[in-house]
């Protein structure tokens, strides 16, 4: 029996689905309960499911039951523990702190790679030995104790607000994804892209933009999306003979949107609206136009390279009948419109995914005709589960290794001091100030995943950018856009890296294409702060539209001078003309 049969797994991935949705629906569990057993839901993923053998399947296992048992600990003696108000007691917590800083650090590891939790130790030893650093960056000195009690004994550091929203917010859509991808919601996805714009000029890059916006949105992963969406629409561009590198491309640079899509950002809104403190419906109304003109651009350039390589639409066949969309998409439509009311008529985004998952499950029993067949059913239920245990413990392991980090700036204060040295090295410039927030937004994406990349950087350089004058959620915003740009920018794009290998192309050529097509990504946000007008459309609809056709209009010239055969004067023209039409303003406003 292969793995994603194996009833363990099914059975595990089933516990992960009833508990967090029960959380929901449980009344208030206190975080020292929740978020641990969360952890411990977690941690069997990450270790025994990619076992390869039986002798790393025994070291698994030991370091299974290590962490649950840690976990299971803090949990089951929460009331004590809270009224330690964080200070360690006794050589067994000193053990059991150590060894749960020790497992989080192993499953990013596992999950992402090296340099997440590489980060997270400097962060650590910085707490540890942070007295000793000289100038304004070291710090008066924290008790052993006290710092690893911070950290895993109350709500400062792992089991922080960070983890709060991976366990009430994110893993809820994550298993709502699951639960649609596991069905006929999937392939409705494709089919309603394909009969939107298959016909079109560049149909079939088209398809990619539109299917991987909608997938991207509710996964949150832009390599997950590639992975998924591209086995689908890399073939079907390559058969209508698409150059390697643009067919890669379109989908590297489409499935990054996704994360930026209202109304679900791939749960970046809902973390946001945690660090804010801003409405989510708020959030998702300024980011709507934003988002808008970075799928215009990616539309506009696929035009541009349609005409530079003739590129065909979808043939006749190939293109599902109005009655094939309309059922499949009903999958998804239903579900989708039911989170949606939810969310509209004032209840939790959690509960109304909640809802909205328990009617996505109740469409697992049938097919696209309506028609039920047992072993069909048991096929979904068992993708459903096992995805969705699967996927919660692989974002569940970035969440909780940022975690730390977090609660390492709020107990050492080195997030005050960072923000103090920007706005120093700037010079109380905000342009200076937004240049250097973005490259470390760049940098650090290179390294992490983009929800661990923006909290990074908004905990250290949103302070000082807020303090320069711009809006908190602006702030926000800026960086979690630049935070995706590592997935396409090189040298580390893990979006073009799999593209490419899912092309056959090189990688460069790939990442070339990528950052032409997926222009709006770099100049949305420094347009944002160049026209606040532009994420106000709450307030002010008719000045946010205004300016978005502004900007519209000034990316456009600026992909008309870059995607390009050969460079020529007039292209120059166009990308000069274009950068002038995004950041001067418009005088229709200022009358």
């Amino acid at each position: 029996m292969v793995r994603t049969q194996n009833p363990f797994w099914v059975g595990l991935g089933l516990i992960t689905i009833f508990f967090h949705i029960w959380l929901i629906f449980s009344g208030l569990v206190p975080s020292l309960i929740s978020r641990p057993i969360h952890m411990a839901l977690a941690i069997p993923w990450v270790f025994l499911f990619v076992s390869k053998n039986k002798g790393q399947l025994y070291l698994e296992s030991i370091l299974t039951v290590i962490g649950v048992f840690c976990c299971f600990y803090i949990a089951l003696n929460e009331p004590s523990l809270s009224d330690q108000y964080g200070f360690i007691q006794g050589w067994y917590q000193f053990i059991i702190g150590s060894t749960l800083i020790a497992i989080t650090l192993e499953m990013a590891r596992r999950t992402v790679g090296w340099p997440l939790p590489a980060i997270t130790l400097l962060f650590l030893i910085y707490g540890l030995i942070g007295d000793k650093v000289p100038g304004e960056f070291g710090h008066a000195g924290i008790p052993l104790n006290s710092f690893l009690g911070t950290l895993v004994i109350t709500e400062g550091g792992l089991w922080g607000k960070l983890t709060g929203v991976s366990v009430s917010i994110v893993a809820v859509f994550v298993i709502f994804g699951a639960v649609l991808n596991a069905g006929e919601a999937g392939q409705g996805f494709m089919n309603f892209a394909i009969a939107a714009a298959g016909r079109l000029t560049g149909g079939a890059a088209k398809v990619s933009v539109i299917s991987s916006a909608l997938f991207g949105s509710i996964s949150g992963s832009a390599s997950a999306n590639v992975a998924s969406t591209g086995m689908v629409t890399i073939p079907a561009m390559r058969k209508l003979g698409y150059p390697k590198r643009v067919a890669g491309a379109v989908e590297a640079v489409a499935s990054t949107g996704g994360q930026i899509m209202p109304p679900l950002m791939g749960a970046g809104a809902f973390v946001m609206v945690e660090l804010t403190g801003i409405p989510y419906n708020q959030i998702i109304i300024a980011a709507v136009i934003p988002a808008i003109l970075y799928f215009v651009t990616i539309w506009i350039g696929v035009n541009r390279y349609a005409e530079l390589y003739d590129l065909k639409p979808y043939k006749d066949g190939m293109v599902p009948s109005l009655k094939v969309v309309s059922k499949t998409f009903l999958f998804f439509l239903i579900p989708f419109i039911i989170l949606l009311i939810g969310m509209y008529i004032g209840y939790t985004p959690q509960f109304s995914a909640a809802i909205a998952i328990l009617s996505a499950i109740l469409l697992l029993f049938v097919d696209i005709n309506l028609t039920f067949n047992w072993e069909k059913t048991k096929s979904r239920f068992i993708n459903a589960a096992v995805f969705s245990g699967n996927q919660v413990a692989t974002i569940a392991s970035i969440i909780l290794c940022a975690s730390l980090i977090v609660g390492v700036l709020g107990i050492t204060g080195l997030g005050i001091k960072v923000t103090s040295t920007i706005l120093t090295l700037s010079g109380d410039s905000l342009w200076l100030a937004l240049l250097l927030t973005a490259l470390a937004c760049i940098i650090l994406g290179m390294e992490v995943p983009t929800t661990a990349a923006y909290v990074i950087c908004v905990s250290v350089a949103g302070p000082a950018l807020i303090d320069l004058g711009l809006q908190p959620l602006l702030v926000h915003l800026f960086i979690f856009w630049f935070a995706l740009l590592s997935t396409i920018t090189p040298p580390v794009c893990g979006g073009v890296f799999i593209a490419a290998s899912m092309v056959e192309e090189n990688w460069l050529k790939v990442a070339g294409s990528a950052i032409s097509l997926g222009l709006g990504l770099y100049i949305v946000p420094l347009a944002m702060v160049r026209h606040p007008a532009l994420i106000n459309f709450a307030s002010s609809p008719f000045e946010s539209i205004l300016t978005g056709l502004q900007i519209g209009i000034g990316l456009g010239l600026l992909s008309r001078g870059i995607i390009v055969s050969k460079i020529k004067a007039y292209n120059l023209l166009f990308i000069i003309v274009g950068i002038a039409v995004i950041f001067t303003p418009n005088p229709m406003i200022l009358a």
